[in-house]
């Protein structure tokens, strides 16, 4: 592995944490000054121990190097304070992260999904799971990671203030060891995801193995299969092997320095003790190394070396399913020349072999006119009504808006000339107006009771208070009414109504019908009562293959089906639903 894996990650995976963490600046200076505080004992230990056995164990006053020590007490007690105030902080900026990597992967998968890519539902658990591996780590290197490193840098700074020829001969192996740890640390970013890939290959083809293993049998390929799933092992033990070689180097590094610099401590301390360094001089330069510096260093070396890594690895795969790819050009297409629509060809089928629901369509419906689609249930209408909308794409055929190809028109510019108003009616949160409104932001009251007049929802405006209340408590039909009335107060030219009546009363739906007929846009009901139908200019009927198109009347003449159709309804009631 090399490129951006080896750079533990690359740039654009840790832009992900980046982003965020921008976000939470107060937050960052909370946790960078508490910090400070917290590192009191790792910058005073080592002075104190100092001053305790000079001025007073060594002077035989116990009391004041009691005294002292008393005050790196206060100093730990300071630091537990400081802990206790970092926590609420760190909390602030972790959940974020979680979020933005969320809306992140969110936001790519329905972009991609939008562009035709099959979502992968696996994929998307496994992303979770990276999610909230990403969130622990963030979590645990803010908690462990923070801590170390300030710590060290404060015992060096006591360090370096208390006994600088102590500090010369400590700090600049410990930094050679951490510059060669530094450099060994691509190499270990590489073979952990290489071990990574291949812990999931071993999976993938074990996975697949198993289930297909009555085929494997009756194939008599079980040597084959085994070989390529032994493979698969062979290769994962191998990376497994060479991570295990870069994490012992890692460790022998680290070791050396350290190791190497008490030692160095213990043969230079006489001489040390010889050029004016007092007892308490060297036992506190001693307790910088061994209480604060060496255990801080092999802190961060594990930290970095494990969790930092793997959050790298995790950022990089998070970033891969996060890219969002190129929009593509724009639709170039000449401006509609109104709002006519022609369907010439139309078939599409939910898979390669499946016979189609819509075949080889044609149909044309000049602007203003009244169309109703009629047929037994599951004959393809509310696919027909998505066609028509430009929301799906047919395998073959066009949909022509003003003689230009509903595919190749702007989405949101479609959006604006043609509203799909389906049975689902959707009622969200927020005011009356609000969503009244959607389709048409700013529209004023006189326009908003225009619609309710027209479409008879005045009574429910009334009950619930006004277009400010919340729409709480609306029945199916008044749910109906309210999605009715955002698709009439838009300026679309071309309205889908897909069963968007069938929990309102014949009445009722003879107005909703009548006020959208009279707007003069162009009306397309998929119809579940006999009356929709009639009220229609054209009957548009669906019964698998064969369409047949005409007039109320002609159909009843013309079509056994559709003559069953209506007495299937009149039957009923008039209450018989044939969704599409």
């Amino acid at each position: 592995m090399t490129g951006p894996v080896g750079r533990l990650g690359g740039a654009a995976a840790w832009q992900l944490l980046r982003d965020p963490l921008r976000g939470q600046r107060r937050a960052l200076v909370r946790i960078a000054a508490w910090s400070v505080v917290e590192s009191a004992p790792a910058l005073a230990g080592g002075l104190v121990v100092a001053n305790a056995l000079d001025r007073g164990f060594a002077r035989h006053a116990p009391l004041v190097g009691l005294g002292w020590l008393a005050v790196l007490a206060l100093a730990w007690s300071v630091r537990m304070v400081a802990v206790r105030r970092l926590y609420p902080w760190l909390a602030a900026v972790v959940e974020p992260v979680r979020d933005s990597l969320v809306r992140g992967i969110v936001t790519a998968t329905l972009v991609r999904a939008a562009g035709g890519e099959q979502p992968d539902p696996a994929g998307a658990a496994r992303l979770g799971s990276q999610v909230e591996t990403v969130r622990r780590l963030v979590s645990g290197l803010l908690r462990t990671m923070r801590g170390a490193a300030v710590a060290m840098i404060a015992a060096a700074v006591g360090l370096i203030a208390l006994a600088p020829a102590v500090a010369a001969v400590v700090l600049p192996p410990l930094v050679l060891a951490l510059i060669a740890y530094g450099l060994l640390l691509s190499s270990l970013a590489r073979r952990e995801y290489a071990a990574l890939l291949a812990e999931e290959a071993v999976a993938a083809s074990a996975g697949t193995a198993l289930a297909g293993l009555r085929d494997v049998v009756a194939c008599a390929a079980r040597d084959r299969v085994a070989a390529e799933v032994g493979a698969d092992v062979d290769r994962f033990a191998a990376t497994t092997r060479a991570l295990a070689r870069a994490t012992a180097a890692r460790t022998l590094v680290i070791t050396l320095g350290g190791q190497g610099v008490l030692l160095a401590l213990v043969v230079l301390a006489p001489w040390l003790t010889e050029h004016r360094m007092t007892a308490g001089q060297l036992v506190g330069g001693l307790t910088y190394v061994t209480a604060s510096l060496l255990p801080a260093i092999r802190t961060l070396v594990t930290v970095v070396g494990d969790w930092l890594v793997q959050l790298g690895i995790a950022l990089y795969r998070l970033a891969e399913a996060s890219r969002i790819p190129p929009a593509p050009p724009p639709p170039r297409a000449a401006p509609a020349a109104g709002h006519d629509l022609r369907v010439r060809g139309l078939t599409f089928a939910y898979g390669p072999h499946a016979a189609p629901v819509v075949d080889h369509l044609d149909l044309d419906l000049p602007e203003g006119r009244h169309l109703a689609i009629v047929g037994p249930s599951g004959m393809g209408k509310t696919t027909l009504a998505r066609l028509l909308c430009g929301l799906d794409r047919p395998q073959s055929g066009v949909v022509l808006l003003g003689g230009i190809p509903v595919t190749t028109i702007e989405a949101a510019a479609l959006r604006r000339r043609i509203v799909l108003s389906p049975q689902a009616a959707y009622v969200f949160s927020g005011t009356l107006r609000e969503n009244l409104a959607y389709l048409r932001p700013g529209a004023t009251d006189e326009q908003l009771d225009a619609a309710v007049t027209a479409l008879g929802l005045g009574a429910v405006v009334e009950r619930l208070g006004g277009y400010d209340a919340a729409p709480y408590g609306l029945s199916s039909g008044e749910r109906q009414l309210v999605a009715l009335a955002r698709a009439y107060l838009s300026e679309a030219r071309v309205l889908v109504l897909d069963e968007a009546t069938c929990h309102l009363d014949p009445a009722t739906e003879a107005r909703v019908e009548t006020a959208f007929a009279e707007q003069g846009r162009t009306l397309i009901v998929i119809a579940h009562r006999i009356s929709s139908a009639r009220r229609a200019d054209v009957v548009l009927l669906m019964d698998g293959p064969r369409t047949v198109c005409g007039s109320h009347g002609d159909l009843i003449a013309g079509s056994a089906t559709y003559s069953d159709l209506v007495g299937h309804w009149t039957v009923r009631g008039h209450h018989i639903t044939t969704a599409g």
